[in-house]
C-alpha cells in the first residue's frame, strides 16, 4: 500500500446527473473556498475508507498541540517497537524508515507523516501523544466532532483498514479547509516536494504538486479494498479550490481525474455576488418583540459560482426556527442561507440578526409574529447578480415551526 486511501461507489445521483462534468471517481466533491460554493459533487455524503487521508486528522491534532504551546517543533518523540514493526517498511505500507527506539523531533515526524506518508510516523505520534493508538483514535473522533466532521469515524492514526473507519468526501473537504485556514504556518509542509530521513529521499505522493496548476496540498490515499483517493487544494489567480476524489482504479487515474476536475473548476465557473457583507438577505419573524421582524444579514459576501453561460435554475431560501422569540441580540446566528443550482447545494452559509429586537409591550407580545418575509429581497438580489430583468430561479423563506 502506498498510503492507505479511498473508496467510492459507482453511479451518480440526481446532483451528479444535473452537472456537465463526468468523473470516473466513485465519490467526489469540488469546493470554491472564497464563496463556499460547491462546484461539483458525486456521492459526497456516502462513506468510504479514508486510507492515508486519515493522516490529515492525525496532523491536525499535532498542529493544534503546537499552536496551543503544549509541544514545539523541537519536541522529541520516541519511536516505539510497535511503530517500527507495524508502521515501518516491514509493515507493507508507506514508511519514513524511522529506527526503533530513536528519538525524532516533531518537525521531522510531521514531514515523515505528511510528505512521506509514513505509517511509522503516524503510530509514533499517536503512542507518544495518547499512550496508545486506540486512545489517540478517541482523540481523533472527539476532534472530528469539534470541527464538524459529522459523518466520519476514525479507528487509527494511519488509515490502515478497519471495518468501521469511514469518512465522506464532504467531511474530508471540511477537514482540508480547516487545516488551510487554521494553521497556515504548518499547512506549508504539504507543498514540500521531498523529504529525506535515514538517508532515504522520498518524493511527496501528491501527484498534483508536479503539475502547473497551483497545487499546494494535501494527501493521497490507497487501499486495495477502496481504490486510489486524494484530498487536494490549488490556487489560481487568488481563487482556491478544494477537491476530494476516491475510488479510482489506478494512481494514473487518480492524477488524471484530479487534474481534470481542478482545471474544469478554475475555467468553467464565474463568480456572482448576490449580497454584500451586512446587506439584508431576508427578514425573520419575531414573536413578542418591539418589532415583528428582524433583518438577516451575512457577515461575509454572498458569492455563488455559476457555470459560464449556464441556464441552471437557481433557488435560494433562508431556513430558521421561527418565529424568533424576543429579545433577539444583534449578531446572533439565527438561520442558514441555502442556494441551490439545479439539484446541487451550491452554497450554505449562516445568516445573523442584523439588529437587536427588544421585548415588546404586553399588547405587542400578544400578537403572533409568524409572518414570512424576504422572498422579494432575495429575488431582486439574484436578478441583479445575473444582470437580468427577471429571475430564472426563485427565492423563498422557509421556517421550521417553533417547538412547543
Amino acid at each position: 500500500m502506498d498510503d492507505p486511501g479511498g473508496g467510492l461507489r459507482a453511479g451518480a445521483g440526481p446532483a451528479a446527473r444535473a452537472q456537465t462534468f463526468q468523473t470516473a471517481a466513485q465519490h467526489a466533491i469540488l469546493v470554491d473556498v472564497d464563496s463556499g460554493s460547491t462546484l461539483f459533487e458525486k456521492a459526497a455524503d456516502e462513506p468510504f475508507a479514508p486510507a492515508s487521508m486519515a493522516k490529515l486528522l492525525t496532523a491536525d491534532i499535532v498542529f493544534e498541540a503546537l499552536k496551543s504551546g503544549r509541544y514545539t517543533m523541537d519536541t522529541e518523540f520516541t519511536v516505539t517497537e510497535d511503530a517500527w514493526r507495524r508502521g515501518g517498511a516491514g509493515g507493507g505500507g508507506s514508511s519514513m524508515f524511522a529506527q526503533v527506539h530513536s528519538r525524532i523531533k516533531l518537525s521531522d515526524l510531521l514531514r515523515g507523516l505528511i510528505v512521506q506518508s509514513g505509517n511509522d510516523a503516524a503510530i509514533t505520534i499517536a503512542e507518544n501523544m495518547a499512550g496508545s493508538e486506540p486512545a489517540f483514535a478517541n482523540m481523533m473522533n472527539q476532534r472530528a466532532r469539534e470541527i464538524g466532521l459529522t459523518r466520519s469515524n476514525f479507528r487509527n492514526a494511519t488509515g490502515y483498514s478497519a471495518p468501521d473507519q469511514r469518512v465522506t468526501a464532504r467531511d474530508m473537504a471540511k477537514l482540508a479547509l480547516h487545516l488551510i485556514e487554521t494553521y497556515p504556518e504548518y499547512y506549508k509542509i504539504y507543498a514540500e516536494r521531498e523529504f529525506t530521513w535515514n538517508k532515504i529521499k522520498q518524493q511527496n505522493r501528491n501527484p498534483l504538486l508536479t503539475l502547473d496548476i497551483g497545487a499546494d496540498g494535501l494527501k493521497t490515499g490507497y487501499l486495495e479494498e477502496s481504490g486510489y483517493a486524494l484530498t487536494a487544494s490549488a490556487v489560481q489567480n487568488g481563487q482556491r479550490l478544494i477537491l476530494v476524489v476516491s475510488g479510482l482504479k489506478t494512481a494514473r487515474d487518480r492524477a488524471a481525474e484530479s487534474r481534470k476536475l481542478m482545471e474544469w473548476g478554475f475555467r468553467a465557473f464565474e463568480p456572482r455576488q448576490v449580497f454584500a457583507p451586512g446587506e439584508t438577505v431576508a427578514e425573520a419573524s419575531v414573536y413578542g418583540g418591539e418589532r415583528g421582524a428582524v433583518p438577516l444579514v451575512a457577515k461575509k459576501p454572498v458569492r455563488v459560482l455559476m457555470p459560464r453561460g449556464s441556464a441552471d435554475r437557481v433557488t435560494a431560501k433562508v431556513v430558521y426556527q421561527g418565529p424568533l422569540t424576543a429579545p433577539v441580540e444583534a449578531g446572533r446566528e439565527v438561520g442558514r442561507l441555502r442556494v441551490m443550482r439545479g439539484d446541487v447545494v451550491a452554497l450554505d452559509q449562516p445568516v445573523y440578526a442584523g439588529e437587536a429586537v427588544g421585548t415588546g409591550t404586553l399588547s405587542q407580545r400578544a400578537m403572533d409574529g409568524a409572518l414570512e418575509f424576504g422572498s422579494d429581497l432575495m429575488r431582486r438580489a439574484f436578478d441583479k447578480a445575473a444582470g437580468k430583468g427577471e429571475t430564472k430561479g426563485e427565492a423563498t423563506v422557509e421556517k421550521a415551526a417553533n417547538p412547543s
